[in-house]
């Protein structure tokens, strides 16, 4: 890909994470990136081209895959929180954004796959590592995708709300937030094995 290419998905990946994929001009793409509108056209077929081949590009994905869960420890708590920030930390605000912003009807059938590679890594990842934990007799058989999913939902709902409302909804900070949750999900768990 050449630099003007690249800017110019570079700068409609920023606008459309900033405005939404609707609000976002190729005209605006194109003074952003520092081209006339012609180069854009000559580049790229129209806005959705650049936007599809912005969503291919590892940058300007959140770098969450199976590969970062990996680092168990085998501890309830140490793993949980393992999970939990290693989503937290490539789950950025801008990333939050962006991935709202390629949710535009226009788009959502071909984004759709790329953004669900998040939380299907996540989930794919949690569930192997709750039944890993069953196998060693850590925790008892429970239904793993749905407590996958609960997991899940707690992290990209913190992550998701912080990205859209920074301190205003609440005060409490990832690290404590992390802690808290974890805490509360690795008892009720072993509360179940001890019953």
């Amino acid at each position: 890909m050449d630099q003007t290419s690249q800017k110019i998905i570079d700068a409609a990946m920023i606008l459309i994470r900033e405005k939404g994929y609707v609000a976002t001009t190729t005209k605006e793409i194109a003074r952003a990136a520092g081209v006339n509108e012609c180069t854009l056209f000559r580049k790229f077929k129209n806005k959705k081209d650049i936007v599809l081949q912005g969503v291919n590009q590892a940058g300007w994905r959140a770098n969450v895959t199976p590969d970062i869960f990996k680092n168990v420890k085998w501890d309830l708590q140490a793993d949980l929180e393992m999970f939990m920030r290693a989503y937290m930390d490539r789950m950025t605000p801008d990333f939050v954004n962006l991935s709202i912003g390629l949710r535009a009807p226009q788009l959502y059938e071909e984004t759709a796959p790329l953004i669900m590679q998040v939380p299907q890594a996540f989930l794919s990842s949690f569930t192997d590592y709750l039944n890993q934990m069953c196998e060693r007799g850590t925790i008892a058989p429970l239904d793993f995708p749905a407590l996958a999913m609960t997991f899940f939902s707690s992290t990209f709902g913190y992550t998701f709300l912080k990205a859209s409302f920074g301190d205003k909804l609440t005060k409490v900070e990832k690290e404590e937030y992390i802690k808290n949750s974890v805490q509360m999900f690795a008892k009720g768990l072993s509360q179940i094995l001890d019953e």
